[in-house]
């Protein structure tokens, strides 16, 4: 069950309990250098990232803003850190969505400005909290970035764009610690009805940072917990969005897309499975499906055939051969060499 929360819109995307929750990534292109910057979101956009995030350490990054939203299919959210003027140049750029502190930005004059600004253009505010960048006074009231620290920044910025008559916010609470990240979010969630964005900060490479971010991201989600993620890993933006629809795949929130069972494989097998996902996985990754579709992949004569039979389209292999499963009844059999050029007939024709 979802926790109840205020909603809006971030360009066309919905944000807040009464819609999806959303993927997001960032780009790790030159903001300035148009072309890749483009290149870059549309590779994301293609692989199901719903909204991006650009940084904008310049003025000339937040002008850039302009010709890349011309040339993008999902929102844009500005990164902005402390320069008020940056704010304001990229909301004149034409962004959808801005990502401030508002008690970074400086005098409450300045404050006023961005938000005045973010008002008049229906633009959203993330409020991103980080424990590597909290305030010095909470940081000494608190003696380490705890949980309580991440809490008492966020009640801090929201609190001002509270008293500008500012409704429109969502908040994030991160930390490289899951369990402080866990727990800053769950404290969050019980005082305030405002959206969260999740993520484990700077969670490392692929390796470890797929762990870390399905645990701690998945972990609130199981609990309703979470309206927008960001998985933050080392390297390529396009392992974030995957895994970060992975989890909302496995977690049941992702509506339209080709869930992928698959067993580990044992003594017992008698078929090439390791082979026969990696080409299935691969064949399938560009169907653009109508509806979530559940495919199993199975080389187990014990719990095979009801694990297909559960799913929308699957095979129950052994000795060279395959069993289809549609809907739950045996569709047909076919020689371990047809299998993948059925399965994907078959998923095919049920995105009918």
């Amino acid at each position: 069950m979802r926790r109840v929360t205020r909603n809006f819109y971030l360009g066309t995307k919905g944000i807040g309990s009464d819609f999806p929750i959303s993927v997001q990534s960032m780009t790790k292109t030159d903001t300035r250098n148009i072309n890749a910057t483009v290149d870059q979101i549309e590779t994301l956009t293609n692989a199901g990232c719903d909204i991006i995030r650009c940084a904008v350490p310049n003025i000339e990054a937040a002008k850039a803003l302009k010709d890349i939203i011309k040339k993008i299919h999902i929102p844009l959210v500005a990164d902005i850190h402390f320069e008020y003027t940056l704010a304001l140049e990229a909301i004149r750029s034409g962004i959808q969505g801005l990502r401030i502190n508002p008690g970074n930005i400086g005098a409450v004059k300045r404050i006023k400005q961005v938000v005045s600004a973010a008002k008049d253009k229906g633009i959203p505010i993330r409020i991103g909290v980080n424990s590597g960048s909290l305030e010095k006074d909470i940081l000494k009231k608190h003696g380490s970035p705890t949980s309580d620290a991440l809490v008492e920044s966020a009640m801090r910025h929201i609190a001002i764009l509270d008293d500008l008559n500012f409704s429109d916010i969502k908040v994030s609470v991160k930390s490289t610690s899951v369990q402080i990240m866990q727990d800053s979010y769950r404290k969050l969630a019980s005082l305030t009805n405002i959206p969260l964005h999740l993520g484990v900060t700077e969670a490392g490479t692929y390796k470890i940072g797929s762990i870390k971010s399905s645990i701690g991201i998945g972990g609130l989600i199981v609990d309703g917990i979470g309206d927008t993620l960001r998985v933050s890993m080392t390297g390529d933006p396009l392992d974030e969005v995957i895994m970060g629809r992975n989890i909302l795949k496995a977690l049941g929130h992702y509506e339209n897309g080709i869930e992928l069972i698959s067993c580990p494989g044992c003594g017992r097998l008698e078929i090439n499975l390791n082979e026969l996902v990696n080409e299935v996985e691969k064949r399938i990754s560009d169907i653009k499906v109508k509806k979530s579709l559940k495919v199993a992949i199975l080389g187990c004569v014990v719990n095979g055939p009801g694990e297909a039979s559960d799913a929308d389209i699957g095979i129950a292999g052994g000795r060279g051969k395959g069993q289809i499963y549609k809907n739950g009844k045996i569709y047909k059999s076919c020689k371990e060499s047809e299998i993948v050029d059925i399965l994907v007939d078959e998923i095919k024709n049920l995105n009918q």
